[in-house]
């Protein structure tokens, strides 16, 4: 099978169910961000510190998988079964940050990324995540969207929040604060 078609060298793609669309339509670029994400889940999944979170990390990027078939597919005229969320899968995230909030100093300033390369690895990821809630949440206005997407983005944002400021203690690394000038 080869990987190049060249149906998209005029700047079209189609998404599940047919339907050809611009590449740089609203929900291409949802789509290909959340992509974008889920590879920098992995990264921060390959870091030694974040060992014993492989699995939750590989179940992340399974659910934006999820999430990306979901955007990739024309409601009106895919017939191929998508995979859908599930209000556990926000719920677990919610879970694990509360475990790891347990073992955190209360938070008292704005945190500035960084102490660590792996720390800055999860503030990337963190960032990317609100952009591509940003985008779904565009999208929505114009186009059904399935309700928990924009929610599980924002709950995974504030989980890679709270995961970096876990990565820094488990680091041993300064948790930089932000002071303003005065």
């Amino acid at each position: 099978m080869k990987i190049y078609t060249k149906t998209g060298d005029k700047g079209l793609t189609s998404l599940i169910g047919g339907t050809r669309v611009s590449k740089a339509s609203l929900r291409i670029e949802c789509y290909g961000t959340v992509d974008e994400l889920n590879s920098y889940i992995g990264l921060v999944r390959d870091q030694p510190v974040n060992a014993a979170r492989r699995d939750l990390l590989k179940e992340v990027q399974d659910r934006l998988f999820t999430i990306g078939a979901t955007l990739a597919s024309d409601p009106e005229k895919s017939r191929m079964k998508v995979p859908d969320l599930h209000a556990q899968d926000v719920t677990l995230l919610e879970e694990q940050m509360d475990r790891m909030n347990e073992q955190l100093p209360e938070l008292r300033a704005f945190i500035l990324p960084g102490g660590h390369q792996a720390v800055s690895f999860a503030h990337v990821a963190r960032c990317v995540c609100r952009r591509a809630e940003r985008l779904v949440v565009a999208l929505q206005e114009d186009v059904p969207v399935a309700e928990l997407v924009p929610i599980y983005l924002n709950r995974l944002s504030d989980y890679l929040f709270v995961l970096s400021r876990l990565m820094t203690v488990e680091l041993g690394a300064e948790e930089v604060t932000w002071q303003p000038r005065t």
